[in-house]
């Protein structure tokens, strides 16, 4: 038989439309892949465990640049001078001579990097559902940019600048934990300050609790946590100020993936997500 056509009001015969299911199937499976879903547990960690070796193991694989990496670090140094705020010894020295202080911020720097962002992590996956993809896409994206960062632009600490005057706190009070200094430097590539990843996920982290929090003492400490962070970055000697703006950079790229992904930043995403609920959860009321 021939083909069926359909005569219009005009008088014109046409064929009629054809069936868009595969089509709507194509797009049907785009949508399924970025609309949010409910997380799962030993998927995520095995997702977030496999995606940091994969980020130290590319981190450290850098070639360390001694040469290249100091005149960057003399570069930076003369920027800030130009501009202004070229602040970094001057802070370093004054923390550094209230002994308390600067072991403190030691710990701090060697240890919440990874512990608070696990925690928003945790919070997020129970409390948010169904914007913990999202999220999670906004701090891998930045993290994997910033291994751009290391491998075009290495840059030396303040605390490893020729003659730079700074104080390697580590070094001098023998706090332990830090990547950066002491026993374990040889495990981390010391020149790959630029961008600042402590500011990347603590800003990560601050813009989460404040977006998402329901308690005002919440959202005051993520405004807290990433300015902290960046006088502990200052104060250590472990980065520039220039080095936080490319942590910055490397975030609002981070939230840009996820936007393109989902359609929308991660907090303006629904709360919850088919097969999730609170009292199944139990939400961490935060």
């Amino acid at each position: 038989m021939g083909e069926k056509t359909v005569t219009t009001l005009e008088g014109r015969e046409q064929a009629p439309p054809q069936p868009v299911a595969e089509e709507e199937a194509g797009h049907g499976f785009l949508h399924r892949l970025r609309a949010p879903r409910r997380p799962r547990f030993w998927f995520e960690i095995l997702l977030i465990a496999l995606s940091y070796w994969t980020y130290s193991l590319i981190r450290n694989a850098v070639p360390e640049q001694k040469h290249e990496a100091l005149r960057n670090a003399d570069w930076i140094w003369r920027t800030e001078h130009h501009l202004g705020i070229a602040v970094e010894q001057s802070v370093n020295h004054t923390v550094n001579s209230v002994t308390w202080l600067i072991i403190g911020m030691n710990y701090y720097y060697a240890t919440l990097h990874f512990v608070v962002t696990l925690g928003v992590l945790v919070w997020l996956y129970r409390s948010h559902p169904g914007r913990y993809a999202a999220a999670r896409l906004a701090l891998f994206a930045t993290t994997a940019v910033a291994l751009v960062g290391y491998y075009f632009f290495p840059l030396a600490p303040p605390r490893l600048m020729t003659g730079g005057d700074f104080v390697d706190t580590v070094l001098v009070h023998h706090t332990w934990g830090s990547m950066a200094s002491g026993d374990l430097k040889h495990m981390s590539n010391q020149y790959a300050a630029m961008p600042s990843m402590h500011i990347g996920w603590s800003l990560w982290c601050g813009v989460t609790v404040f977006a998402l929090a329901s308690v005002p003492w919440a959202r005051v400490l993520g405004l807290l946590y990433p300015a902290t962070t960046l006088v502990v970055i200052v104060a250590t000697a472990n980065h520039f100020w220039l080095d936080a703006v490319g942590g910055m950079m490397c975030l609002a790229f981070g939230f840009l993936v996820a936007r393109l992904w989902f359609g929308a930043l991660p907090y303006a995403l629904p709360r919850w997500v088919p097969g999730t609920g609170g009292a199944a959860l139990l939400p961490l009321k935060v």
